[in-house]
């Protein structure tokens, strides 16, 4: 394997890294409550708000966290407000990706459609880490796939524990 270039190595650190911590956040940290509220009500739109304040209060919170993190001089990470709108912004986009089906009037629908986005989803993170993270592909989407699924399925399991016969 060659060594990156510090050019290469820059842009990693500092637009890649903060973009993908994004990506993993929204995606995964919003299947839970959106998955939940689909199955406690039934009812895709409300699945739709709770999924839009989750990636919404999720992108505030990563943008801010990353651009409080460090100023980026002792480290090279580079500027933290462009850290953080990458960071903010990419967790936004993680979360509203599978919430979007859930504009759709039939539950059934937009589940299998948000299922197939969520697929989707962890398997271009993977992607990211394995290309600009040299992370080994087989391990990357093992890991990738059985953390959101374990998240996804948290979501589903307490969705059908609340849900109403």
């Amino acid at each position: 394997m060659t060594q990156a270039s510090p050019h290469d190595q820059t842009f990693v650190l500092q637009k890649i890294q903060p973009a993908l911590l994004g990506l993993m956040d929204g995606s995964v940290s919003t299947l839970a409550p959106l998955f939940a509220t689909a199955g406690l009500t039934g009812r895709p739109i409300d699945a739709f708000f709770v999924g839009l304040a989750a990636s919404v209060g999720a992108g505030i919170s990563m943008g801010l966290a990353e651009a409080l993190s460090d100023d980026g001089k002792v480290s090279g990470r580079g500027s933290p407000l462009g850290r953080g709108l990458i960071t903010g912004l990419a967790t936004i986009l993680g979360g509203m990706l599978h919430t979007l089906p859930f504009l759709l009037p039939d539950l059934r629908a937009a589940l299998a459609l948000a299922y197939g986005v969520v697929v989707v989803e962890l398997l271009v993170i993977a992607y990211i880490r394995f290309h600009y993270m040299r992370s080994p592909l087989g391990q990357t989407i093992f890991q990738v796939i059985v953390g959101g699924a374990v998240v996804f399925g948290v979501g589903v399991w307490l969705g059908n524990l609340g849900a109403r016969p």
